[in-house]
Parts: C-alpha cells; structure tokens; sequence
C-alpha cells in the first residue's frame, strides 16, 4: 500500500502544475498510465473550475486498508481520498493547506469492468463514490488536477 500511496502523492505533485486557478479554467483528473514499456490505459475525467476554497486540514495517518491496491474497492478508495493529506508516520496532526476546486464535469471516461482496469477513483462511470453526469459539481484537492491541454 506505500508504494501505491507514493505513487499517488507523486501523481499528485505531478499534476500541482494548475497554476493559478480560476473559474471557467479546464482542468483534468487522470489516473493509470502506469509501466515503462506496456503502460496500463489511462482513464480521465474533464471539466471545468466551478469554484475555489482554500481550507486547513490536519494532516493524520494514511489509512492502513491491509490488502494490495489491485483488490482496494470502492469504499477502500473513499476512504484513502477522505484521508488526504495524510502521513505514514512522523508528523502527524500538522496543520496543512489545502486548495478545494469544485468541478463541473463535461467529460470522462473510465473502466467498466476489472479487464479494462482495476477499481480506482475512476470506475464504472463513478469519481469515487460519486456517480459522474454532465454538469455536476464534484468537490476534489487542486493538487490532483491538471490543466487541460491547448
């Protein structure tokens, strides 16, 4: 579970490349693209900055789940994403900022069944635990999204 939680904290980092947020700017969420020679697909929700917060959380230890990322469910996922920021050990309970960027979604797509790719925060038609539509609002940290490509 550590190396899938750092490879998710360095996705993170890679995609902190939102500058400067603002209403109305595209913005991507992406997930796989794993491998060096045969990458896993790459699955993706689109949409557009709906609104921004910023807001201090404390940063707890990372959720100790006891099972390898490919048999994580739904509910193992929301309750990694729920943790976030988090820590594996030292400081915990420190104090972090964190950017909220509500979404509205236009467009994604994701793996309808464990052929097409394991259950993540994109699955069947689902960010987590929220079901994807057209014009929703789905709330998620600015560090996990990307600005879309020109």
């Amino acid at each position: 579970m550590r190396d899938g939680l750092f490879a998710l904290c360095a996705l993170a980092l890679a995609c902190s490349a939102l500058a400067e947020p603002k209403p109305g700017d595209c913005v991507l969420f992406r997930e796989g693209g794993v491998g060096l020679l045969l990458k896993t697909p790459t699955y993706w929700l689109k949409g557009s900055i709906a609104g921004i917060s910023n807001e201090f959380r404390l940063a707890g230890r990372c959720p100790h789940i006891g099972k390898p990322e490919s048999a994580y469910s739904r509910d193992d996922w929301v309750r990694v994403a729920a943790a976030m920021p988090c820590v594996e050990s030292g400081a915990d309970g420190r104090e972090v900022a964190v950017v909220r960027i509500s979404v509205a979604v236009e467009e994604w797509e994701t793996p309808w069944s464990n052929l097409h790719g394991t259950v993540g925060w994109l699955f069947r038609g689902h960010f987590l635990d929220k079901p994807l539509k057209k014009g929703e609002l789905i709330e998620m940290d600015a560090n996990w999204l990307e600005n879309c490509p020109r």
